[in-house]
């Protein structure tokens, strides 16, 4: 048999399956449970003459990567080194590494790289730098977190493909491009400390960050909150607003409560209003037309108040019935809360739904301590727009709709502006509910005095903490990470920009935290989880506030920090609801008030600093579990553009037996409990699930009365959203 095969050089050579087996025993090195035979069977590699060694190679990746399993969880280090060998190859053109400062340059006359680099840092430190890398951590990526970087995170060409750097590279130049701006005498060891964090997995960058710091393309905020007036001029000017954020790659959370119901008059009735569904099929289509550079699609939630006139109509839009010009099914909804509808409920009366055009005390009341006063007055107003219904009515069809479609969130605003970092009212969430901003409407796209609220994100990986030390290295880490990174992105307005500078507002959350329960044998539905997780938290936001009071002291606060509760000495540990106390009985271990003296002191470099993030496509990079999620199975298939990923959670063969599947939880209290105590530390919210698995219900129906149960239970924990 006289076969050959196509080397990558364009060279040809005879077949020698001799060269496979090198190939497989190299990936297999050291793993358990795992057999050259199973890969090069499985692979049913057909030598055609002509074939190429890349097309062989992809074949030996493929089989590794279909024999994944809870039985045999070591085929994803297999799958993951033949992958990252294949990338090596194509990236480095063979097997050992150029220097950082080569690659560099070639990475420049590519113009894949931001020419500053070279503009800032000397030769001397690039080659510095290149001693920090240490590529062997690319083994410590499984096949589901190298792939995820390949097709997401690495810069490439998305059109042909090509890939143009490998990990380490990556993790490098995000440190050095993020410290640039640092004195030359310490931003090589921050350099180094920041890059050992990220590629040890101990910090969980997202999506925008991880594509995009070291790129000519300077968008790094994960999210943004615009408010919208009852004008045309901001209505425009929103819409422009929702398509540029859409396309700087962040996330958008779009507050529409102030525009008029339909039927109201314009110009003294020469127009009728059409009311808000025309208007959220601009911001859909603002939103849908464009792609977040080529990583991903663009995402809003739209948020209303339960007393909006419009509320019934809006609350369905989701849904499958009806047709498309009465539907905005490519958007998600929040509905704005409070203790005034819950207490309408409880006691099953009517509610008053409004149009905020013919009551703008309502509005401007919303969220503050005066709101029930203006409420009960305008109820007793003669309008011409307004409605009674029940209270208990819109409940159940908010509730029908969340359950069905998945994505119809809740924010107790009253919450939100009691236990949140901000003194200015906040009415609004971000995509994912986690991030809490006050807005200033814009009057036009350019308008220098409007406020769109910006947020960067960041998490700590619970589970690779060692210790407090640890953890508050870590936690300092990130803070002047994305301080920098506040200075250094490029704004698609100013009014995003006044926000983000302003106001310097940070979202750093945790995630892995699933793992962490199940390695220390721990339980989302045991209370005697809940002072551990308590002791965590306290550790963890007390470490942020201190890294941000830190940087006060050297750098300045924010321009706006009078406009937070910090400044007035008042901490998350003040705000928090009393009845978590009885929950949770340990005292505080951390001086909290020589933190408070020095805060009113120097102030803080920053508004506000902690959330909890879905971490949803991050945290494959990592193979963590995401965010505060219990997991839903073992093994999951991450869908994505490139097809579907097998992910399985941390510790497989080691405390996998720990793990509690979200579906297998027969209600969720502990759930409810483990988030409350975590927000009794937090400054704005988490992007908190539930779960319900219709198996455990009478015939296999979900009760309304147990989904209410849950919502009140969360609100009466102080939960912001939902």
């Amino acid at each position: 048999m006289n076969i050959k095969v196509k080397k990558r050089n364009g060279t040809s050579e005879k077949f020698n399956i001799e060269k496979i087996h090198r190939v497989i025993n190299w990936a297999i090195k050291d793993l358990s449970n795992v057999s050259l035979t199973d890969v090069e069977i499985n692979a049913k590699i057909n030598i055609n003459d002509g074939v190429t060694t890349k097309e062989i190679h992809k074949l030996l990746i493929e089989s590794s990567a279909n024999l994944i399993s809870i039985e045999k969880p070591n085929y994803q280090y297999v799958a993951g080194r033949l992958l990252n060998y294949q990338l090596r190859k194509d990236v480095w053109k063979g097997k050992h590494a150029p220097r950082l400062l080569e690659f560099l340059q070639q990475g420049l006359k590519n113009k894949i790289y931001d020419p500053i680099i070279l503009e800032k840092y000397t030769e001397d430190e690039i080659n510095k730098m290149g001693e920090f890398i240490d590529h062997e951590r690319d083994y410590n990526f499984t096949y589901a977190g190298i792939k995820q970087l390949c097709d997401k995170y690495l810069i490439k060409d998305r059109v042909s493909g090509k890939i143009y750097e490998t990990p380490q590279f990556a993790y490098i130049l995000i440190a050095a491009y993020a410290f640039i701006n640092y004195p030359i005498e310490t931003r090589s060891n921050y350099v180094r400390k920041f890059y050992d964090a990220i590629s040890k997995h101990k910090i969980n960058l997202p999506t925008p960050v991880m594509a995009g710091v070291r790129t000519p393309s300077k968008n790094y905020a994960s999210c943004c909150l615009i408010g919208v007036d009852d004008t045309k001029d901001s209505i425009t000017a929103s819409a422009t607003a929702v398509s540029m954020a859409t396309a700087s790659r962040c996330g958008i959370g779009i507050d529409v409560s102030k525009i008029r119901a339909i039927g109201s008059p314009i110009k003294n009735g020469e127009v009728v209003h059409t009311g808000l569904i025309p208007f959220l099929k601009i911001y859909e289509s603002s939103v849908k037309a464009w792609q977040q550079n080529g990583l991903r699609g663009g995402s809003a939630t739209c948020n209303i108040q339960w007393w909006h006139y419009e509320i019934e109509d809006i609350v369905v839009l989701k849904n499958n019935a009806g047709t498309d010009d009465n539907r905005v099914r490519k958007l998600d909804y929040t509905v704005g809360m409070s203790k005034l509808f819950y207490d309408r409920v409880l006691k099953d009366e009517d509610i008053t739904l409004f149009n905020t055009a013919e009551v703008p005390e309502l509005y401007e009341a919303w969220g503050t301590k005066d709101f029930d006063k203006v409420y009960k007055e305008c109820e007793s107003k003669k309008l011409k727009i307004k409605k009674k219904i029940s209270a208990r009515k819109l409940f159940s069809l908010i509730i029908k709709e969340r359950v069905e479609t998945g994505r119809i969130y809740i924010l107790n605003v009253d919450h939100a502006n009691r236990h949140g970092a901000w003194l200015d009212k906040v009415t609004m969430s971000n995509l994912c509910t986690e991030v809490i901003h006050p807005t200033i409407p814009l009057n036009d796209y350019h308008d220098k005095e409007g406020e769109i609220g910006m947020c960067i994100l960041s998490a700590v990986n619970m589970l690779e903490i060692k210790n407090w030390q640890d953890l508050e290295k870590t936690c300092d880490l990130i803070v002047r990470f994305l301080d920098e990174i506040i200075e250094i992105q490029d704004y698609f307005n100013i009014a995003a920009e006044n926000f983000a500078k302003k106001r310097r507002s940070l979202g750093i959350g945790i995630t892995n935290l699933a793992a962490y329960f199940a390695k220390n044998e721990l339980k989302y539905t045991s209370d005697k989880t809940l002072p551990i997780i308590d002791e965590w938290m306290e550790h963890f936001q007390y470490y942020l506030l201190k890294s941000s009071l830190e940087l006060a002291k050297e750098k300045g606060k924010c321009e706006k920090f009078n406009h937070t509760k910090y400044s007035k000495g008042i901490l998350p540990i003040d705000t928090y609801k009393d009845k978590l106390d009885d929950l949770c009985k340990r005292k505080l271990s951390l001086d909290w008030e020589k933190l408070r003296e020095e805060i009113k002191q120097h102030g803080l470099r920053h508004s506000t600093l902690s959330s909890c993030m879905p971490c949803e496509s991050s945290s494959v990079i990592q193979s963590s579990t995401n965010g505060v999620e219990p997991i839903r199975s073992l093994i999951t298939y991450k869908m994505s553009k490139m097809g579907k990923l097998p992910v399985l959670v941390p510790g497989i063969g080691k405390y996998d037996k720990n793990y509690e599947l979200a579906y297998d939880l027969k209600d969720n209290s502990g759930l409810l409990k483990i988030n409350a105590i975590i927000q009794k530390y937090i400054d704005m919210a988490i992007s908190t699930n539930v779960y319900y698995n219709y198996s455990h219900y009478e015939n296999n129906v979900l009760p309304d009365a147990k989904v209410m149960k849950e919502i009140m239970q969360a609100y009466s924990l102080g939960l912001i959203s939902l």
